[in-house]
């Protein structure tokens, strides 16, 4: 049993924070009724190519983009802008101990969806609601998305990219949504904390949660280090803001990162490298002094990394505890005697595939794992069995909602 097992969620998240939220909450044992709108549901279902494909290789018309982050959970398609859909839905919140919704704000009022009209069902409700700029403020109404929010307002765009006068200078995305992402995390805390002050205080919460204040709130270093100086950090490629050398270096077959976190790492280093007296160089003798003299010190170390291949670089830095590592493309990551021994990739059983990859959880857990049950549903296939289970609607009922277009079965 897993540790949320006692729990129901109702996800009426679309596309990647409230999913990827939900999908945590699944793996850890909750079940998830995904409520998606028949005929097309979440948007990400045809965010492709890549589509998976069957054993034929043949494409399912499942999009990858949708598998990663909706796995454990059952899919229900009910049409809420129709009355006895909006019915359904409150039924099953009142029967939910959590709902996940990333509407608009306002959006889901005028269905009587919204965390006022649910907690007068169900005081005892927690509704976490994921929004762009979150519930109040001028920008309150604006839909936001994960790219967006990384340039617009987020400033990771300002800080990610090379530096000007570089070439190829200029700001650059990070290659995931990280800021839905790390919503969703945060997501994911937030409820399990409502969850803890209702077993003590007993009753639901709203909780309110912004991509905007997720991605300030995880500029960390480079937050403090505007805020303690009145500068804004600029962009560094792949060097740290706050130490040296702390990025990629050449080397003879290619590039590896270097990450010296202190001055004893760094003696190591320079005494791997065959110079030694870098380290008492009073110029480079501490990581305050290396940074002030990034311009001089990072000129000298691309010429020394250029001498040695990266097997024989990570080999001699690993030997003598010096962070580093080679820069895998994807097919090296899931290929890597790690990442294989700690069982990150993974298959599940698919009804039109046979099998789907995934990506394991990172959460290990001694007592509770992380339950791996179904694959990510495919669209409404669990209405009937919730209707019926959850419920507790006869045949001839479902089959009446199913005429009048309230469900898609």
């Amino acid at each position: 049993m897993g540790a949320l097992s006692h729990l129901r969620v109702l996800d009426l998240s679309r596309v990647l924070a409230g999913p990827w939220a939900g999908q945590i909450l699944a793996d850890l044992g909750a079940e998830v009724i995904k409520v998606e709108r028949p005929g097309n549901g979440d948007d990400t279902r045809a965010w492709g190519p890549p589509f998976l494909k069957d054993a034929y290789g043949e494409s399912t018309g499942e999009a990858a983009y949708y598998l990663s982050a909706n796995r454990n959970k059952q899919s229900v398609t009910i049409d809420f802008t129709k009355p006895q859909g909006q019915q359904l839905v409150r039924a099953l919140a009142a029967k939910s101990d959590i709902l996940i919704e990333n509407f608009k704000v306002g959006g889901l009022e005028a269905y009587g969806l919204d965390y006022a009209s649910l907690k007068a069902l169900n005081p005892d409700l927690i509704y976490c609601s994921i929004t762009g700029f979150g519930q109040t403020g001028p920008y309150a109404k604006r839909a936001g998305y994960d790219f967006m929010v990384q340039g617009l307002l987020g400033g990771l765009m300002s800080l990610t990219g090379r530096p000007e006068g570089e070439e190829g200078a200029g700001p650059v995305k990070v290659g995931v949504a990280l800021t839905d992402i790390l919503t969703g995390l945060y997501s994911t805390v937030a409820i399990l904390a409502a969850l803890a002050h209702r077993q003590h205080d007993g009753g639901g919460q709203h909780i309110d949660m912004a991509l905007l204040d997720v991605q300030v709130a995880c500029l960390a270093n480079q937050a403090m280090n505007y805020l303690t100086t009145g500068v804004a950090p600029q962009r560094l490629g792949n060097a740290h803001p706050n130490i040296v050398p702390y990025q990629d270096f050449p080397t003879a077959d290619g590039d590896f990162i270097l990450t010296v976190g202190n001055d004893s790492q760094f003696r190591k280093f320079a005494e791997v490298a065959g110079r030694p007296e870098w380290a008492d160089d009073p110029r480079f003798a501490t990581n305050t002094l290396r940074v002030a003299n990034r311009s001089v010190l990072v000129p000298l170390l691309r010429q020394a990394t250029v001498f040695k291949t990266t097997t024989e670089w990570v080999t001699q830095l690993e030997a003598v505890g010096v962070p580093c590592g080679p820069i895998n493309d994807l097919a090296q990551v899931f290929a890597d005697p790690q990442v294989q021994a700690r069982g990150l990739a993974m298959q599940l059983p698919h009804a039109l595939a046979g099998l789907v990859p995934q990506v394991a959880s990172p959460i290990r857990l001694s007592e509770t794992p992380v339950e791996y049950r179904n694959a990510p549903p495919l669209l409404g296939e669990h209405t009937r069995q919730v209707l019926k289970q959850v419920l507790g609607l006869h045949a001839d009922a479902v089959e009446a909602l199913r005429q009048s277009g309230a469900v898609a079965i």
